[in-house]
């Protein structure tokens, strides 16, 4: 889990948006509608890492 603080100040490495949590392990960017996974509770925020949210459902 993120702790709130940290998840205040994380923002798209791309649009620079603050990301929103997505239960249970992604952080989701509501500007550019993408995912990035948390892995062993450790945002990974790389461009690349990113998977468009159309692919995850």
């Amino acid at each position: 889990m993120i702790s709130q603080e940290l998840l205040e100040i994380l923002a798209c490495p791309k649009c620079h948006t603050k990301v929103e949590l997505r239960e249970p392990d992604r952080l989701r960017c509501p500007n550019c509608k993408v995912l990035y996974p948390i892995v062993d509770g450790i945002p990974v925020m790389l461009i690349e890492e990113g998977k468009p949210e159309s692919e995850t459902r």
